[in-house]
Parts: structure tokens; C-alpha cells; sequence
């Protein structure tokens, strides 16, 4: 029986993509005959029900200081990865720099999973650089964000497979200068079921009625929360219902909190935290459109659970979007931060009843076509390839 160690940076229950991912991917694996370890950082420092799994899952805590939890996240790598056959890393640095060390003491294949670009998440947070994504690729670095990109390109570079899951991220990891033959481009499965409730029972259990326009993702400067709530007061004037509903939380929170607050929305613009899976759906039954004004999207989940779930999307040409939306028939896309298109494309898609509706069922239909089970066949082929 072939084995695989998969590291993450979070797991179930943590909320995250990644977390998701990783239980996914062990679950499938595992009843199709691999024997599945996962090695994560963990939130609490006991979990007593690791045995519910059909799996072996080792954690970390992560309230530890910073070097005392990754070195026993690479003493749990070191001791466990000779048991394996393949290491897979869902991230490039708090997993991957480590199980990529592991892997090449023990001689075992090596797949990295990469969904951005870590030097330049962490050039924007720390106020480094202004650039989106596209131009930074083109830019100079230096110092520590010039250290980080060329870590994470020699990483991808030794690595058996990387998987991405979309074409534009191929074509980033491939300006890293890693070989097209390495990387393999798998779309996230979206297992995001269509809720039963009415829009208006869904508006109850959240307490907040009128004319939701929903978005979601981490607060950070990209995700283009700011212009969003500028566009209110404009927005209103259209219709003096309209509730935007920012689900997620993260570093641009204050600033959101002190537009709000200034702009007088406070009624008008809830910000509702970081919310679980099941709570979320209840959101997208509640909401009349989504709309995700993105500087950079790798490969958006929201827009896809938003689909899934029968809400019309108005989102961005960056990254990604532009191989999920086809505009006018799935959804619409504007350029980041164009306050006149976004304006435009709310206000037509909020007159058009027939039109929101048209785009709600285009978007189930693109929806269903990314499955759990086509993302972990594909992954199981790469995995007999990697052997064959």
C-alpha cells in the first residue's frame, strides 16, 4: 500500500480553505487504498477526537513560540516521513519549507501546493511594496521579501510536482522559472450545497433585513473592502434598502470599522467576523448578489460557493475570476476598484430581477462542474505517475 504525509499549515475543524482541503484529499485517499498521515498546526493545544478520523492526524500547537513550533513540527516530519512515500506540503513556507528538508533526507517524492505568492503577501502586510500581484512579479526586491521569493522558487524548483489551481497561477510559477512539466493545474473542489431556506428565513437567522449585498475573505488591503463601502452612500440613493454584509475578518478591519463610522453606515454596513461553513451558507441564502471587488485572486472559493448556491457574482478580471466568470452569462466582472463599473454593474443587476435570476442558474451549472471527486482523481493520478 502506498503512504502519504500531507502538512498543512491548518486542519479541521480550524476554518480555511487548506483545512478543508487536507480532509478532503485524507478522506479520498484513504478508501481508495493510500494510507493518509496529516502533520498541522493546531489552534488548541489538546484535541481529544483525532481517533474520528479514518487517518492518522499528528498536530502542533500553534501558541507555542514561533521556533519552538516549527522545530516540533520538523522533529514530527523528520520521525515520520521515512514511513511515507510521498510528502505533500499545502503551503510554501510554515509546511513546506520543512517537509521539503524532510523529503530530500529521506529520499521521498515531493508535491507542493501553491496558491499565491507568499513573497508578496508578506511584502503587502508589511508595507513593503504597493504593487498587486502582476506588477510585483515584474519588480524589483530586495532584502528579506527578495530572500523569500527566491526560497519559494527553489522549493517549487526541487519539487517533483506542484499543483496550482488555476492557469494563472501556473503562469506565475512558471515566471519563478520552475518547468511547465512540474506544474499541474487542479481546480479546488466545491462542496457547497444549495440551502433549502427562503431568502427571507435566512434574513431572521442572521437578524439583518433589507437588500443584502453580500462579499467575504480575509481584511486585507487587495480584497478591496474600502472601495465597496465608499460606494455606499451612491448606492443608496438607489435604493435605500441596500445592507452590505462583509463576512471575514483580518488586518484592515479598523480601517473598514473608521470608514463606516464616518460615512455614517454603521446601520448600513455590518461587518460580520469570520464565520464557519454552516453559518455561511445562511448568508448566501440571505443575499441578493455577491460581490467580490478583488486585487488578487488565485482561485476564488467564494465566488464558487456564491454559484453554488444560487447568487449572482459581480467580481473583478484579476487573477483568476476570469477562468470561473464568463461575463454576462455566469456573472459579471469590472476592473478592481472602478467605481463606475462596479456602480453600474450593482445598480443594472439590482433593477433586473430576470437577469439576476438568469445569472444565478448559469452559475449553479458552472459550479457543479468543479467536484471534490474530479480534483482527488486527478490528484491520485499524479500521485501512480510520480510511481509509474
Amino acid at each position: 500500500m502506498k503512504s502519504i504525509l500531507i502538512a498543512t499549515g491548518i486542519f479541521d475543524p480550524d476554518i480555511g480553505g487548506p483545512a478543508s482541503y487536507a480532509n478532503t484529499l485524507a478522506n479520498w485517499l484513504t478508501n481508495h487504498g493510500i494510507s493518509v498521515m496529516v502533520l498541522s498546526y493546531s489552534s488548541k493545544l489538546f484535541y481529544r477526537d483525532n481517533t474520528k478520523y479514518s487517518y492518522r492526524v499528528l498536530r502542533v500547537w500553534g501558541g507555542w513560540p514561533i521556533w519552538i513550533k516549527h522545530l516540533i513540527f520538523g522533529i514530527k516530519l523528520l520521525i515520520n516521513t521515512p514511513k511515507c512515500d510521498f510528502v505533500f506540503a499545502l503551503n510554501i513556507w510554515n509546511a513546506g519549507f520543512p517537509a521539503r528538508i524532510a523529503a530530500y533526507i529521506f529520499n521521498k517524492k515531493f508535491i507542493v501546493k501553491i496558491v499565491g505568492d507568499y513573497a508578496w503577501e508578506v511584502a503587502v502586510g508589511s508595507g513593503k511594496t504597493t504593487f498587486l500581484l502582476d506588477d510585483f512579479e515584474k519588480n524589483k526586491k530586495k532584502g528579506w521579501i527578495k530572500l523569500l521569493y527566491k526560497l519559494q522558487a527553489k522549493i517549487c524548483n526541487s519539487a517533483h510536482i506542484i499543483i496550482v489551481p488555476s492557469n494563472y497561477l501556473a503562469r506565475v510559477v512558471r515566471g519563478w522559472g520552475v518547468a511547465e512539466e512540474k506544474i499541474a493545474v487542479i481546480a479546488n473542489g466545491v462542496h457547497f450545497p444549495e440551502t433549502l431556506i427562503s431568502r427571507e428565513e435566512a434574513r431572521k437567522r442572521i437578524g439583518i433585513s433589507g437588500n443584502i449585498i453580500l462579499t467575504a475573505g480575509r481584511m486585507v488591503l487587495w480584497k478591496g473592502f474600502r472601495m465597496l463601502i465608499k460606494l455606499m452612500p451612491n448606492l443608496l440613493e438607489q435604493n435605500q434598502f441596500l445592507r452590505l454584509v462583509i463576512v471575514g475578518d483580518g488586518p484592515d478591519r479598523p480601517v473598514l470599522e473608521k470608514m463606516i463610522k464616518n460615512l455614517g453606515l454603521q446601520r448600513q454596513v455590518i461587518l460580520v467576523g469570520r464565520q464557519s461553513k454552516e453559518i455561511l451558507e445562511t448568508y448566501l441564502a440571505a443575499a441578493d448578489m455577491f460581490v467580490l471587488n478583488t486585487g488578487y485572486e488565485g482561485f476564488s472559493h467564494q465566488i464558487l460557493e456564491a454559484m453554488a448556491s444560487g447568487v449572482p457574482v459581480i467580481t473583478t478580471t484579476a487573477g483568476g475570476n476570469r477562468e470561473i466568470i464568463t461575463h454576462g452569462v455566469n456573472g459579471f466582472l469590472a476592473e478592481y476598484n472602478d467605481e463606475a463599473q462596479l456602480l453600474d454593474l450593482i445598480g443594472m443587476l439590482w433593477d433586473r430581477g430576470d437577469l439576476r435570476q438568469q445569472i444565478a442558474d448559469a452559475g449553479r451549472i458552472t459550479a457543479k462542474q468543479y467536484t471534490d471527486e474530479g480534483m482527488c482523481e486527478q490528484t491520485y493520478e499524479i500521485l501512480n505517475n510520480l510511481t509509474g
